[in-house]
């Protein structure tokens, strides 16, 4: 470390010494030499190629919607994500529309006002009503968009008990996740990470009467209209919940117990008949197929069709086989989802065997 200490002082100071011999340079120089002054032709350049930039801009914007306004996601499957869904456009529009005019003034004006020969700039050294003006709107504009944010999010995040939500823990881990149903007395067991040990992998407490009832699952059933609430844990880094078709995300931290509601109000089946969903797993099909046929020429097996399903994501790069950590979401009618639910044992059940 000294050793790379003593080189890294070195160099600059030898850095240090040749700048400074640029600046003695400079001082002492009297030539004529313009060589590093821009002249006509060095803003004719420039006021073209911003200009130029600018319309290769806008192409490039045309090009990406045309060719890949399919990818975003379809409507909302979740009560609170229309709310999301509007925030996200109204944000986006303002950026969209304060981006494109700004793109394009920065572009006309550096090739109209390019300087030239005998041209002096003419300038404002300030301007009160200017610097109220471009100082007021944003103002405005950016306290409207955190106001309206700040609401919206109060609205998702408050949780009346009246609405008889149903409590569920999400447990992350490396690389993979788990669910936890509060069982008929809708109370989730005490749990602590020091108690995991062989099949009881969330770490529950099986002396607490409120986790007998517990149901321990690797695929997350959900009842379409009713509101849920997720308790979210950790057990080794931080980790991230991100249901992206419900528009939710909540962080999994160690050490603590994180929170977030919605509900459900699309079933998976009524997802997979609406008509963007249907466009989008057919031109996926299509490209799986046409990888297919590489596969096939070299021996390997063809990849299967693909079917939609409503995903648990982690949304943190959490480690190697982070982009492969997923749990199936699958939301039921209320009746599909009490057959379901009754088939799985529970925590004092699993425990026993």
């Amino acid at each position: 470390m000294t050793a790379f200490l003593v080189v890294l002082v070195i160099i600059l100071f030898a850095v240090a010494i040749w700048q400074m011999s640029k600046i003695f340079q400079l001082s002492q120089n009297k030539s004529t030499l313009s060589s590093e002054i821009a002249n006509d032709k060095d803003n004719n350049v420039n006021g073209w190629l911003m200009m130029g930039f600018t319309i290769f801009t806008y192409v490039l914007l045309v090009v990406c919607f045309w060719k890949w306004w399919d990818v975003l996601l379809p409507e909302a499957a979740s009560e609170h994500g229309s709310e999301i869904d509007s925030l996200m456009f109204i944000s986006m529009s303002l950026i969209f529309v304060v981006g494109f005019f700004t793109l394009w003034l920065l572009g006309s004006f550096s090739l109209k006002y390019r300087g030239k020969e005998g041209q002096r700039a003419t300038f404002f050294a300030d301007n009160d009503k200017l610097e109220f003006i471009w100082t007021i709107i944003p103002v405005i504009v950016l306290a409207g968009l955190i106001i309206y944010g700040l609401f919206t999010w109060t609205d998702i995040m408050n949780v009346n008990d009246e609405d008889d939500p149903m409590i569920i823990e999400l447990y992350a881990y490396q690389f993979d996740w788990r669910a936890r149903y509060s069982g008929e007395d809708n109370t989730l067991g005490e749990a602590n990470v020091r108690l995991i040990e062989g099949v009881n992998q969330l770490g529950v407490d099986a002396s607490d009467p409120n986790a007998q009832d517990d149901i321990v699952v690797n695929e997350l059933h959900l009842p379409v209209g009713r509101k849920i609430i997720f308790k979210m844990r950790s057990q080794d880094v931080l980790h991230s919940a991100y249901m992206p078709h419900f528009r939710a995300q909540m962080n999994c931290v160690p050490g603590m117990i994180t929170q977030f509601s919605f509900t459900p109000s699309i079933t998976t089946e009524d997802m997979r008949l609406n008509d963007e969903m249907v466009a989008k797993v057919r031109k996926i099909n299509n490209i799986r197929k046409e990888n297919s046929k590489a596969l096939v020429a070299k021996g390997d097996e063809a990849l299967e069709p693909y079917e939609f399903d409503y995903m648990l994501l982690c949304n943190k790069i959490c480690g190697a086989s982070h982009y492969n950590m997923q749990m199936k979401i699958v939301v039921d009618t209320p009746e599909e989802y009490e057959a379901w639910i009754k088939e799985q044992p529970t925590l004092a059940e699993a425990l026993k065997k």
